[in-house]
């Protein structure tokens, strides 16, 4: 798992430890069986690599100006 996030510096991804942990940030680093990932405010979270259940590539889609997603009211 080490040498797979290891490749994966860089990118965005969402971290899964069990249950109810979840982590999502850019891998900045993979040593020593920890992972470090940057959140959007740049806090650094160490995740031990071990307790890592799952692992998925955030996929960020771009907002392009001008265009406005409206919701759809009740009576429409």
């Amino acid at each position: 798992m080490e040498n797979f996030l290891a490749q994966m510096i860089g990118k965005k991804i969402d971290v899964s430890c069990g249950m109810n942990s979840t982590f999502r940030g850019d891998i900045v680093s993979v040593k020593d069986g920890v992972l470090h990932l940057q959140d959007e405010d740049e806090r650094i979270a160490y995740v031990a690599i071990e307790k890592i259940a799952a692992v998925w590539e955030v996929r960020d889609y771009e907002i392009r100006p001008g265009f406005v997603t409206a919701k759809k009211s009740e009576n429409s």
